[in-house]
This record gives C-alpha cells, structure tokens and sequence, in this order.
C-alpha cells in the first residue's frame, strides 16, 4: 500500500521527523514493514552525496594549499576558518526564514573554497616577510596580519555585496535560488571575523 500526499509547507524534514516519531509509536502486525519514500528519501540521499562533496572539496583544497606552501601544517590552519562559516551560514539562514536546504548546502560547499582565500593571502604574505626579510614569526604575524586587512575586508565585502541581490531574491523566479546566497554572505562574514584574529 502507498500513501502519497501533497506537503502544505515546504519543510519537508520537519515532516518526515513527525512522521517518524509517528510511525515509530505503532505496533504494527508480524511481517509488516513500512518506509518513507518520494521527496523524503530522495532529500536524505542528496544530502548524503552532497555532504561527500563537501568532504571532497575541503580535501582537495587542502592538498592544493599542501602544494602552494610546502608544509602540512599551515594548510590546517587554514583551514580552521571553514567551520566558523557555519555559525553564519544558520545565523542568515534564520534571518531570512529559510531552511537549511539541498541549495543552501550548495552555498556551503562554495563557501569552502572561497573562505579559505584570506587566510591564504595572510599566511603566504607572513611567510614572505619570514622567507625574504628574515622577520620574526611574532612581528611577521602582526604585519603580516596588519597589512592584509585592508585587501581581506575588501575582497569578503565586495562578495558579500555581489551576494546580495541573491540573498535577498530579487527578480522572477529568484527565491528558490536566494538560499545560496544567504548561506554564502552569511558564512563569509563569520569566517571573515575568523581570518582576521583566529588565523594570526
């Protein structure tokens, strides 16, 4: 037997976490068995690939950044900033009304290539001062840090600002792509506060 039906909200995890708690309250008779299939199975599996594309994606920057500096540690580093993307990724998220959603997660992925762009441009110009200059770590990080922030805050708010028009779903058809943009302007401002005094 298959029972279908039409969602009055597009809120389909919410959904399918009640109809789990329902389901999961009967007692149903020896050699009857019951799962949820449609758009709630096929949600769960996007996520499931597109989270795997995340971790691909986070891996191969991680190996580009192992190439271009030479050393494995300072790619972590760099790395540190990805997770705080997510703390505005929600915060936005919320803001807007949206959910996180198989198109916003489209936005996280983007964000992990994108947010790792001004810790690169602050350590490679601290490991410039440390290589050509011969600076001490201590001072080569606070110019390093202090001379990148102008470029850094440039760069995010030049992106942000591209971002906006997205994020706010302007134009025909706009709001079912807006989610990216939310998730992408809003990971990008915490990651940004991250760079600037986390990464030195």
């Amino acid at each position: 037997v298959r029972v279908s039906g039409t969602l009055a909200t597009p809120n389909v995890r919410e959904i399918r976490t009640r109809m789990l708690a329902e389901l999961g309250a009967l007692s149903f008779p020896f050699g009857v068995d019951w799962e949820i299939t449609g758009q709630s199975a096929e949600l769960i599996e996007s996520f499931r690939t597109l989270v795997l594309a995340g971790l691909a994606s986070i891996f191969l920057v991680y190996v580009v950044m192992v190439i271009q500096f030479e050393r494995f540690i300072q790619p972590l580093i760099v790395l540190s900033s990805i997770p705080f993307t997510m703390i505005g990724v929600i915060l936005t998220l919320l803001v807007f009304g949206s959910t996180l959603s198989i198109v916003s997660f489209l936005g996280i992925i983007a964000l992990a290539g994108i947010v790792v762009n001004n810790a690169i441009v602050m350590i490679d110009y601290t490991n410039l001062l440390r290589r050509r200059y011969e600076v001490p770590l201590h001072e080569a990080v606070i110019q390093g840090a202090a001379s990148r922030l102008r470029p850094i805050l440039m760069t995010t708010l030049t992106t942000i600002l591209g971002l906006t028009p997205m994020a706010l779903g302007i134009g025909e058809g706009a709001e079912f792509i807006a989610p990216i943009g939310q998730a992408t302007a809003g990971g990008l401002v915490t990651s940004t506060a991250v760079t600037l005094f986390v990464v030195p």
